[in-house]
């Protein structure tokens, strides 16, 4: 189960390696509520700390204007000296998208922006290589709908460090691009849209973004402890961050793409934010505004009538507007859920019950603070008798085989979903599904011409759309131990199609196989630094990932699957720099491993950043390893060092130790500012 579980979420999110910390964690809970209710929050907030790994969590409900129950569970600094409160600020991640597309109502409410009205109507300097752009309208940015390739955040995760790089480069990257589909076709999760609604918001509104959000939301509703990275913020009044990759507390994460998923905030800011949604705050976003957010947008676009249970169903900014497991009860329930690197949230809102309940944390995901809100929901309106009792879990039942077509076989091949490839084999009327993230899992072909898996949590089938592309539509409930059932039901894949490849192409892909191709384009203060990621080139069908191989030195995403599944699409290209090969994905820059230079084995030596600002890689040599590495540090710039495996040694944007052992086999690289010199020298 756990396996399957984290297969079907890795899709959706940024999952952080959860940090072990049960033995030191406490739980602590400010409520003015029934018992009942505050017990369960405790005891809920505790499990997670406590078995579930995650560092701290934080949550907070509120009824009909009244917040019901509050309170926190795990640790924040290691030494306690800073507890853990109310007050505790935390990234919300891309809840923070839930302020970008009321900012953008709010100026649909003053008359400033008509949501079906070209986008390049108002950014006037927006443009695209492909022509459909001039179709964008802020609708589509909202509802996911924009046809843009999906995320661009090179340097976009950073330790402390406001910079706006994604936010000022938006534009350009956007002008070198081409659209995955026709606007408004289908909704696919897409960040680049939001940043493109900030942009939008702050056009039209002639204030900074992080300026609109203070003076439209956060001062009128009395939300003192939600901000931006652009705000000044006292670092100890966030929550603690830790991670598996280092033993000690890192530096406070700065998500710079503030619309997108950058904003702080707190859990009982949240649920105040919330009576936006229930009505209660129309003074701040009309009623016409709210009730336009929570429609099914999702459905413009092509989606089956008959789409099961699921948790991904777009409005405009919302992830669902009937979410799972509220639409069971016959009750309108809107979710919005966040994750960065480090931080997770998630806000679930009951329009209808004037109810809504808010989770942040340090570590874990998003899927799991939703799980806990709407457990709280559920147990609160319970207590007072909106609901009778709280369902069971749901499943599809044990299969029984039936008679399989002959003529579904030919849905037998590859088909690729999100940077990997599933391979669908059919045989004897079973099905298997095997990817890159998950190992083989067995379906049984049944009566009501589906295959459902032997446990009945998981079915599939194939859908060929109206676009003349061939899908694989899974539906599944996964029940997550004392927390929950969470349901999906979405496009999971697209059926691929061999693609051949001429000798030039063949020939010139054949030498990268294998290869592996290191990051050069972050900053020196990137999380990404945490772990050492190195793609490497593995081609199968014509195809490199989930792209299809178009040329020597060309890859392009070309499916068009609406959901989670789709997003992030990336057209690649390889190019060659003093001998070197390098590839660009979404602004991203990789250099090849042959790059990669073993570091001067003399006493001492200067590396330069140079003027294209690519960071330096470097293995460390027989002769070094074992040796003091000691750098002489410049003023904007940092290096990492990691072992064999890739696992991280030292980090001076997180250590400020500038000396370190190096380790045999290992990996050094130098980013900073274009011109910073490293002085390096080797000591016994």
């Amino acid at each position: 189960m756990k396996q399957k579980f984290i297969w079907t979420l890795a899709a959706a999110l940024l999952l952080t390696p959860l940090i072990p910390i049960g033995a030191m964690a406490s739980s602590s809970v400010v409520a003015v509520s029934s018992k009942p209710l505050e017990k369960l929050a405790s005891e809920k907030a505790a499990l997670l700390t406590e078995q579930y790994g995650i560092t701290s969590v934080q949550y907070a409900l509120i009824d009909n204007g009244v917040i019901k129950v509050s309170g926190q569970s795990g640790i924040n600094d290691i030494e306690g000296k800073i507890p853990l409160t109310k007050e505790t600020i935390y990234g919300i991640g891309s809840t923070s998208k839930m302020f970008t597309a009321s900012a953008v109502m709010k100026l649909v409410d003053e008359g400033k922006i008509n949501l079906d009205t070209p986008v390049v109507q108002y950014i006037t300097d927006f443009r695209m290589e492909d022509d459909r752009y001039k179709k964008i309208t802020p609708r589509m940015l909202l509802n996911h709908s924009s046809g843009f390739q999906g995320s661009t955040l090179t340097s976009a995760f950073l330790f402390d460090d406001p910079d706006t790089h994604v936010h000022d480069t938006l534009l350009e990257h956007l002008s070198k691009q081409k659209l995955k589909a026709e606007p408004g076709a289908f909704s696919v999760y897409c960040n680049d849209g939001f940043t493109l609604a900030e942009i939008l918001v702050e056009r039209v509104s002639k204030m900074t973004f992080t300026e609109f959000i203070h003076h439209n939301f956060a001062v009128p509703m009395g939300m003192n402890h939600t901000m931006t990275p652009q705000d000044k913020g006292d670092s100890s009044k966030f929550a603690g961050l830790y991670s598996p990759a280092y033993e000690g507390q890192l530096p406070t994460e700065t998500t710079n793409a503030i619309g997108t998923g950058g904003i702080y905030s707190t859990a009982e800011d949240l649920v105040r934010f919330s009576e936006i949604f229930t009505g209660e705050r129309a003074d701040v976003l009309s009623t016409k505004s709210v009730q336009a957010m929570e429609q099914e947008e999702y459905r413009k676009g092509f989606w089956p009538k008959d789409d099961g249970d699921n948790s991904a169903d777009y409005g405009l900014g919302w992830d669902s507007v009937r979410l799972f497991p509220f639409n069971d009860y016959g009750i309108k329930a809107l979710v919005k859920g966040g994750d960065t690197q480090m931080y997770h949230s998630s806000l679930v809102v009951l329009p209808e019950q004037n109810m809504a309940a808010a989770v942040i944390s340090s570590g874990g995901s998003s899927v799991i603070n939703q799980l806990l809100a709407s457990e709280l929901l559920l147990q609160a309106m319970k207590e007072k008798g909106a609901i009778k009792e709280i369902k069971p879990d749901k499943s599809f039942g044990k299969p029984v085989k039936a008679d399989m077509p002959k003529d579904l076989v030919k849905f037998a091949g590859y088909f690729s979903a999100l940077s990997s490839q599933w391979k669908v084999t059919i045989k004897g009327g079973e099905l298997f599904l095997s990817g890159t993230t998950a190992p083989e899992q067995k379906f049984i072909y049944t009566t009501d011409g589906t295959f459902v898996d032997e446990e009945g949590s998981t079915k599939v089938n194939f859908v060929k759309e109206s676009n003349g592309r061939t899908y694989l539509w899974m539906s599944q409930y996964i029940s997550v131990p004392e927390l929950g059932q969470l349901a999906f039901s979405e496009y999971k894949a697209e059926k691929l199609e061999v693609a051949a490849l001429n000798k030039e192409t063949a020939d010139a892909w054949a030498k990268r196989e294998g290869k592996s191709y290191y990051p050069v384009s972050e900053k020196f203060s990137s999380i990404t630094y945490m772990n050492m990621i190195r793609p490497t080139i593995q081609t199968s069908e014509g195809y490199f990932r989930d792209m299809k191989i178009t040329g020597p030195n060309t890859a392009q995403g070309q499916h068009e699957i609406p959901g989670i599944a789709g997003r992030d699409t990336l057209d690649i290209l390889f190019y060659a720099k003093e001998g070197i090969e390098f590839f660009n994905a979404a602004g991203t820059l990789y250099m090849s491993e042959d790059g990669v230079m073993p570091l001067y084995k003399g006493k001492s030596s200067i590396t330069t950043i140079q003027a294209d600002g690519y960071a330096r890689w470097f293995s460390v040599p027989e002769t070094a390893a074992g040796k003091k590495m000691v750098v002489k540090m410049p003023a904007k710039g940092a290096f990492m060092v990691y072992d064999e495996t890739g696992a991280l040694v030292n980090n001076t944007v997180i250590s400020s130790k500038n000396e370190v052992v190096l380790p045999e086999k290992g990996y050094i690289v130098f980013a900073g500012n274009a011109g910073s010199s490293f002085g390096i020298a080797l000591v016994k």
